[in-house]
């Protein structure tokens, strides 16, 4: 990058672009969880995006499916 670009996740990792989001609902994709949200559900990131993933914890390597999208974060279940 040079100096002045703007990177697609901020200094807090969250995507600061309004451009398409990179999931969709009913999709399946491999994630690593990577925190833990305030409500314990598991968080992981597609290209920044948030994704909610409850029963999942830190470190999960885990596919799952999107069962909702919202415009700054979408929710998953884990697949079988």
């Amino acid at each position: 990058m040079e100096e002045g670009d703007v990177s697609p996740e901020g200094s807090r990792g969250f995507r600061q672009s309004k451009g398409p989001v990179p999931v969709k609902e009913g999709e399946e994709y491999e994630v690593n969880v990577e925190a833990v949200g305030r409500k314990g559900d598991g968080i992981a990131k597609i290209e920044g995006f948030i994704i909610f993933v409850p029963g999942a914890k830190a470190g999960d390597h885990v596919k799952v499916k999107i069962v909702s999208v919202g415009g700054n974060f979408a929710t998953a279940s884990v697949s079988t």
